[in-house]
C-alpha cells in the first residue's frame, strides 16, 4: 500500500474508533451499575468478542504472542488496563466535563512523549488546530472544579496519559498485534475489578448495556485505535480522538432526550470546526515524518 493509502487507513481507523468511544457514555447510562462493575462486564465482553476474533484475524499466532510479551508489548497492555479502569472510574467520582478538560490535553501529551521517544514533530497548523479544539472544550464545561473532584482529575489524568502512551507505543513498534494487546488489556481488567465489584447479578438490561460497551467501545474501538496509531502521528491521532468529546453529548441527546446546552453546543461546534479545518490543510496530506516543525509564525 501507498504511503498515502496507509495514512488514509490510519485516519480511517482513528476516526471510527472516536465514534465508537464518543458511545461510552451512553452505554454507561444505560447500564445503570457501579464503575467497578461496569468495568468488569465491559472487559468480560470485549475480552469474549475478542478471544473469538483473534484466531480468525491472525496467521502469524506465535510471533503475534512473542511481540505481546515483549517489553513494549507488556507495557501496551499494561496502560490499555490503566486507561479503561481510571477512564470508568473517574465518570464516577466527577462530572464529564471535568474528565473531558483533563482529556483535552491529550494531542499534546502525546505529541510530547512522542517527541521523547521517537524524535516526532508537530506541524504549526496542529498547535493552532489544537489550541482552537482546547477552547472548545472550555466552553463545553464552563463549571469550576471542586475539592471533592481532587481524585477524580487524578483518575483523568492518569488515563490521559495512558492513552497517549499506547499511541506512541503503537506507533514505534509496528509488529505488536492490536488484537491480542486490546485482548490482554480486557483480561487485565477483569482482575483487577472482579475485587472489587458488588456480590450480585446485574439485570438483564445492565448485562446488554454492559456487551455493547465491551465489544464496541473497548473491543472494536481499541483495535481501530491501535491500528491508526501506525500510520500518523501520535500527536495527530491523539487531536482527532478528541471528536469523542464533541460526539458524546449528541448521543445521549438523541437517544436518552439529555437536553444539551448552549455552551456544549457551541463549544463541541469549535471542536468539530478545529478537526475540520485541519483535515483541509496541506498538513493533512504531509507524509507523518516530514511535518514542520511548531514554532511561532
Amino acid at each position: 500500500m501507498s504511503k498515502a493509502g496507509t495514512r488514509s487507513l490510519g485516519l480511517a481507523a482513528i476516526l471510527g474508533a472516536t465514534v465508537l468511544w464518543s458511545t461510552t457514555g451512553l452505554f454507561v447510562r444505560l447500564a445503570g451499575l457501579d464503575g467497578w462493575s461496569i468495568v468488569l462486564w465491559r472487559s468480560v465482553f470485549a475480552a469474549l468478542a475478542l478471544a473469538i476474533y483473534w484466531p480468525l484475524a491472525v496467521r502469524e499466532r506465535g510471533a503475534a504472542l512473542r511481540a505481546t510479551f515483549s517489553g513494549a508489548g507488556v507495557a501496551t497492555v499494561l496502560l490499555g488496563v490503566l486507561g479503561s479502569a481510571t477512564y470508568i472510574v473517574a465518570l464516577t467520582l466527577t462530572s464529564v466535563a471535568t474528565v473531558m478538560t483533563v482529556y483535552a490535553a491529550l494531542p499534546f501529551v502525546s505529541g510530547a512523549l512522542a517527541f521523547l521517544a521517537t524524535g516526532e514533530r508537530l506541524t504549526r497548523r496542529f498547535g493552532a488546530a489544537g489550541l482552537l479544539a482546547v477552547i472548545g472544550i472550555a466552553v463545553m464545561c464552563g463549571a469550576a472544579v471542586g475539592p471533592n473532584d481532587l481524585f477524580g482529575i487524578l483518575l483523568s489524568l492518569l488515563m490521559t496519559v495512558s492513552y497517549a502512551g499506547m499511541l506512541v507505543l503503537a506507533k514505534k513498534h509496528p509488529s505488536l498485534d492490536t488484537t491480542l494487546l486490546s485482548l490482554g488489556s480486557a483480561l487485565g481488567c477483569i482482575v483487577v475489578a472482579l475485587p472489587l465489584v458488588p456480590h450480585e447479578w446485574p439485570a438483564t438490561g445492565s448485562l446488554v448495556a454492559c456487551a455493547l460497551l465491551g465489544t464496541l467501545t473497548s473491543g472494536l474501538a481499541s483495535v481501530l485505535t491501535l491500528i491508526g496509531g501506525r500510520h500518523i502521528g501520535s500527536g495527530e491521532a491523539g487531536f482527532l480522538l478528541l471528536l469523542d468529546v464533541a460526539l458524546a453529548p449528541l448521543w445521549v441527546w438523541a437517544l436518552l432526550g439529555e437536553t444539551v446546552t448552549l455552551p456544549v453546543l457551541a463549544g463541541g461546534g469549535l471542536v468539530v470546526a478545529a478537526v475540520l479545518w485541519y483535515l483541509a490543510g496541506d498538513s493533512f496530506r504531509r507524509a507523518p515524518a516530514e511535518p514542520r516543525p511548531c514554532g511561532p509564525g
